[in-house]
């Protein structure tokens, strides 16, 4: 059971950790959707206006026949790609990759009634799994003049640390051909007040995201932790680029996890690390892009400058 594994490993760690992939149950989904509407959460609207105003000049600079997008979640912003490219073309393929077959079906489902002229095809998996599938499904020649444009939007690029990052935009590329291209959503480095405050917003929802991974261990592993025990941290590292989320143990505890027969220590103050969230200048880009195989061909940005969609080529 990869959620009980990964807990058992994070939290005998030095220092303890667990993996943001796990904040999104069902709970934990309502509550970032909830938060992207936030005043302080500046990234969803941000980068929905660049896709918003700039998708026709997205689409002419690419002339996709595909798209494709890593954790496609209910393809909101992405809309305005789909009804770019099928003004542009008339017929576009989607290629959706999500972790959840639920979330996949029901997203399938309405941009099928949506869009004629739009395939939808789904591979539900994690994003190493998802290209995986994409990668056997793709066993046929290229053939020319069919360009793809994957997405990855959201700067969830972010949530990597350098090396994984790198390594992943490499399993973007090795799924691709020499015309197709990536658009990349990057959060822009920027003031320590700005980035703290999109982390940690004053009603506490953010708070309470993180914090329900840690009802979401009890809830299915039998954990006993007192959240109420513990508080949300957010602060900007700007050594490393990059906002800390911690959970810290406001007091010395024990806590039991049934299922995993594993008993945690944590002294005061003590912190488990559940995300970081890289923020990115122009030139980190172009440096990411240029390891990977691509080059960084256009930048995007929202009126405020907050945020970037970046256009990389494959070389």
């Amino acid at each position: 059971m990869p959620f009980a594994d990964d807990v058992r490993a994070g939290l005998t760690a030095h220092p303890k950790t667990l993996p943001p992939k796990y904040f999104y149950d069902e709970l934990g989904s309502a509550l970032f959707e909830a938060i992207t509407l936030l005043p302080e959460y500046y990234l969803t609207r941000a980068e929905t206006q660049i896709l918003s105003t700039r998708a026709d000049e997205i689409i002419a600079k690419v002339e996709p026949t595909r798209l494709i997008e890593l954790g496609s979640g209910s393809a909101i912003k992405t809309r305005y790609l789909i009804e770019a490219g099928l003004r542009k073309l008339h017929q576009l393929e989607y290629s959706a990759i999500d972790i959840s077959q639920a979330v996949l079906a029901t997203t399938a489902s309405a941009l099928r009634a949506q869009y004629k002229g739009l395939t939808v095809r789904s591979y539900q998996g994690e994003y190493y799994e998802g290209l995986r599938a994409l990668s056997q499904g793709n066993s046929q020649p290229h053939e020319p003049g069919r360009r793809a444009l994957a997405l990855f939007l959201g700067s969830n690029i972010g949530n990597f640390d350098p090396p994984e990052a790198l390594r992943f935009m490499r399993a973007i590329r090795a799924v691709l051909h020499e015309d197709d291209a990536l658009l990349l959503g990057t959060d822009l480095k920027k003031d320590r007040a700005t980035l703290e405050a999109a982390y940690d917003d004053p009603i506490g929802l953010t708070a309470a995201f993180n914090l329900n991974i840690l009802a979401r261990i009890n809830r299915e592993l039998g954990g006993r932790f007192n959240v109420r025990a513990f508080r949300h941290r957010a602060q900007y590292d700007e050594s490393h680029g990059r906002v800390e989320m911690h959970l810290v143990s406001s007091v010395a505890q024990v806590v039991s996890i049934e299922t995993l027969s594993l008993d945690v220590s944590f002294t005061a103050g003590e912190t488990i690390y559940t995300e970081a969230s890289y923020k990115f200048s122009s030139d980190d880009v172009q440096r990411l892009a240029h390891d990977a195989g691509f080059e960084l061909q256009h930048v995007w940005t929202d009126a405020a400058q907050r945020f970037a969609c970046n256009l990389l080529r494959c070389v």
